[in-house]
């Protein structure tokens, strides 16, 4: 049974072994100096804000959230093309719909200006 799991334990251990040795490469060599634009927080693609209360523009969370949409739909595109011979027609057809209906919401975002940034 362990020879079974030997390629995974020498693997995970050499892994590991690479790891640590690199992070401490980078704490050696490293020249560590900090300014205090390293240090300040940087949240989300604009500086931080002292009061929470105040407005602030949603438009990156908004062309940030339709990047992930979008990205991941083309992502199913990836075992369908893989499986092509297999699916036949019928999954041609079912990702032409899919396609379609991707399309379709695209357009949509753009015509709203969705994906205008000003």
């Amino acid at each position: 049974m362990l020879q079974e799991y030997l390629p995974i334990l020498i693997f995970l251990g050499i892994s590991a072994g690479i790891s640590i040795l690199l992070l401490g490469l980078g704490f050696l060599i490293g020249h560590g100096g900090k300014d205090d634009e390293k240090l300040s927080p940087y949240e989300c693609g604009f500086e931080a804000f002292d009061n929470s209360r105040m407005k602030f523009d949603v438009r990156y969370y908004l062309v940030a959230i339709l990047f992930i949409i979008f990205d991941l739909e083309i992502a199913f595109l990836f075992p369908w093309a893989v499986s092509l011979d297999t699916v036949g027609k019928a999954g041609l057809l079912a990702m032409a719909l899919f396609l379609t209906i991707l399309v379709i919401g695209f357009i949509y975002e753009w015509k709203k200006g969705a994906l205008e940034w000003d």
